[in-house]
């Protein structure tokens, strides 16, 4: 008997106490707080009510302030007008199961369920689904890291025991504006029917809240959604470089410095360095392009590279992928009127038929006179797509996170550009080259992202 209360210890343990203080304490696998000064996050639990959550809404709504609501999926099927008017008010709609139940007193198969059940409500009500979901009483267990709900997990940073009416408004008022700062997930609730709460509780959150919005707005700081916050967390995180980081980029531009001395490419513009070229035969099959012109195997070409250096800087500098896009078209503009000056004065370019290059996008070239194809099939196409990506995600300003996003533009192609339509485009004793009139509309953000790790350093 000892022994079976000592192994159903170590089980419970396993299974709800440990990922439980990983969670609580060192924040594994969950979002609990985010950074910056003016932006803190208020999050609501057990709702929605019929009575407290339209007040709620009514004080976010006078002070201009974001929230996000973690519903109990009963409630929501009660109360179909409340969540509709949450979500019409541009808040952000999270999941805290059907019932508000612990989740070491359930299943892991049950606990999804749950989740499940009440995604499907708040679905049928806005037309949209939740990814966010926070566990009653913050409580996770084991099979919760392995993401059973499928779900990003949500905690909190600070709490207050609002969901008791004898903390009374002026203490709950002080507890609150001691954790205004920024960065704060503030854990409160509009609802006082779930078990352990005062029904009245919400009465004396009311009164605190609109004292402490009062004091955020002036000290200029606003509550802001969860989703909003995690992205500006993820993009602060994107800019600063991890040490291992930093040694990937210094190894790759260092092997960048090689590759160029190795295959003698020469750059467009050696004072602000954007594109590097060298001349070769074209060793594909014969491309046939859309305005007829052939490029035949054994073609001569001009092999476009971007320089690397300078992407990283620009990514690293941009708040933005729609900035890095502008700086993108920008760098191009500048440097393809001089290529086009290079072929029309030089006697060894008189023979090139065109220019090229291997890129991960799929459209956005276009626009500078490039056409867009698929790269043949074979062992060039594999070791170019593994390539590209390493690059990618040491070069690009959101790093592995860029592989996760859009899985259908991760593929390389070909871009190829007659020579007549670079002189004829960008040569200054032709026409000089105008600037496309919707840049960021035209470039997908991402793809102008990855124009940035554009061309491989292999040939074809």
């Amino acid at each position: 008997m000892q022994t079976l209360l000592l192994w159903l210890f170590y089980l419970s343990s396993f299974y709800a106490f440990i990922p439980g203080i990983l969670t609580r304490i060192f924040g594994f696998r969950v979002f609990r707080r985010g950074t910056g000064t003016n932006e803190f996050a208020l999050t609501f639990d057990d709702g929605p009510d019929p009575l407290y959550t339209p007040r709620l809404l009514d004080l976010l709504k006078q002070y201009d302030m974001k929230a996000t609501f973690f519903l109990v999926g009963s409630h929501a099927e009660k109360h179909p007008e409340v969540v509709k008017r949450i979500h019409h008010e541009g808040h952000l709609i999270g999941i805290h199961n059907y019932v508000h139940k612990s989740n070491w007193l359930m299943r892991p198969v049950t606990v999804r369920k749950q989740v499940k059940r009440t995604d499907d409500i708040i679905y049928t009500i806005t037309g949209e689904r939740s990814g966010y979901y926070r566990p009653p009483w913050g409580i996770v267990n084991l099979f919760d890291f392995a993401k059973n709900t499928g779900c990003r997990i949500i905690l909190w940073s600070s709490m207050f025991n609002d969901w008791r009416s004898k903390i009374g408004a002026d203490k709950l008022t002080q507890r609150m504006l001691a954790k205004l700062r920024g960065g704060e997930v503030m854990l409160l609730h509009d609802c006082g029917t779930t078990m352990g709460a005062n029904p009245d509780a919400p009465e004396q959150m009311l009164i605190a809240l609109e004292r402490v919005l009062n004091a955020a707005e002036q000290k200029g700081m606003r509550s802001i959604r969860i989703d909003d916050m995690m992205a500006k967390e993820s993009k602060a995180k994107a800019r600063k470089l991890s040490p291992l980081k930093r040694v990937m980029v210094s190894l790759w531009l260092l092997w960048e410095k090689v590759f160029h001395a190795v295959f003698a490419l020469e750059t467009v513009s050696p004072s602000d360095p954007m594109l590097h070229f060298r001349k070769r035969p074209f060793a594909g099959k014969t491309v046939v392009m859309e305005d007829g012109s052939r490029l035949e195997k054994g073609d001569e070409v001009l092999e476009l590279h971007f320089d690397n250096k300078k992407l990283f800087e620009i990514g690293s500098r941009s708040r933005s992928e729609v900035q890095l896009a502008i700086k993108m078209i920008r760098a191009v503009q500048n440097d393809l009127p001089s290529l086009a000056n290079m072929v029309l004065e030089r006697p060894e370019f008189k023979d090139v038929k065109g220019l090229y290059a291997v890129t991960m996008i799929s459209r956005g070239p276009e626009q500078f006179g490039f056409h867009v194809m698929d790269l043949p099939r074979g062992l060039f196409a594999s070791s170019t797509r593994l390539y590209l990506k390493l690059l990618l995600s040491v070069i690009h300003p959101k790093g592995q996170a860029r592989l996760k996003e859009g899985s259908q533009m991760m593929e390389p192609k070909m871009l190829m550009m007659p020579v007549d339509v670079l002189i004829e485009r960008y040569a200054e004793k032709k026409t000089q080259v105008q600037p496309p009139k919707e840049e960021p509309q035209q470039l997908q953000q991402e793809q102008m992202g990855d124009l940035a790790v554009a061309s491989a350093s292999q040939g074809m």
